[in-house]
């Protein structure tokens, strides 16, 4: 898939709570958007950041071809994340993309399907669950939180099917981790995973057990996004990758993790 280099304006930056913003950006020269799949990232110039010197991998939340937007869920972590989430509208920002690989489309459309989000990994979810449903596919969510609070994008994730909600202080949903959630009491032919990597491990493990398809999307530093720096390096079954190449999405069959 070709990769492009361009400038983006921000069309609206919606402050979610005090740790994430998101960000609605169209091309600044008004062309259409590439074509991006569920899954994928980009890379993010921040600018006005003296001590940030490399780009910011941000997964692509959602594609809205009606407005020509790419949405992006950002959380700020260091000071290169606080300045794109104080970026107001109008503003540019130039991006690379898009980067890495998708998810793998289930071979039956009544295959039962659960995208497993925690926190901010919810982000490639959202595009991933308007993509199946467009093709005919019925997803469900997993969403996990530490408190009510931190709740993301709960209404955009019911438009596309069923949601289930677990914090870890039981002030909404179910209480515990998205692993203790009765909904896994189900059995699911398939699971796309997002999220702190214990809860991806944990739920690969609950993957196995059920003889499961699971995909993950992997969070490893990936400061350039075309495997040179080797920041995002994984230990796989065929030796080492690049995750900003190789992934994000991987097989949980290819991860070498105790599970």
């Amino acid at each position: 898939m070709k990769k492009y280099i361009l400038d983006f304006r921000i069309s609206e930056n919606t402050k979610l709570h005090d740790n994430y913003a998101l960000l609605k950006l169209t091309p600044a020269d008004g062309r259409p958007l590439p074509e991006m799949l569920p899954g994928q990232f980009v890379e993010v110039r921040v600018d006005r950041s003296p001590s940030t010197f490399l780009r910011r991998p941000i997964s692509i939340n959602f594609v809205d071809c009606l407005r020509n937007e790419l949405w992006l869920l950002v959380r700020k972590a260091g000071e290169g994340t606080r300045t794109l989430c104080s970026l107001s509208t109008g503003e540019i920002v130039n991006l690379v993309l898009p980067l890495g690989n998708t998810f793998t489309l289930p071979e039956k459309t009544d295959e039962k399907i659960l995208l497993v989000g925690g926190g901010v990994g919810i982000a490639p979810l959202l595009y991933w669950g308007k993509y199946l449903k467009e093709k005919g596919y019925t997803p469900q969510f997993l969403l996990g939180f530490r408190t009510d609070k931190d709740l993301l994008q709960y209404e955009q994730f019911k438009q596309l099917g069923p949601v289930y909600i677990s914090t870890e202080d039981g002030s909404l949903g179910e209480k515990g981790f998205v692993t203790q959630h009765s909904v896994l009491e189900q059995q699911f032919e398939r699971l796309y995973v997002c999220g702190p990597k214990p809860m991806m491990v944990a739920v690969a493990r609950y993957a196995r057990k059920r003889n499961s398809s699971c995909e993950v999307s992997l969070e490893n530093t990936m400061a350039c996004g075309v495997g040179a720096c080797l920041c995002c390096v994984e230990d796989t079954v065929e030796g080492h990758v690049c995750v900003c190449k190789e992934g994000p999405i991987f097989n949980i069959e290819r991860l070498k993790w105790q599970i």
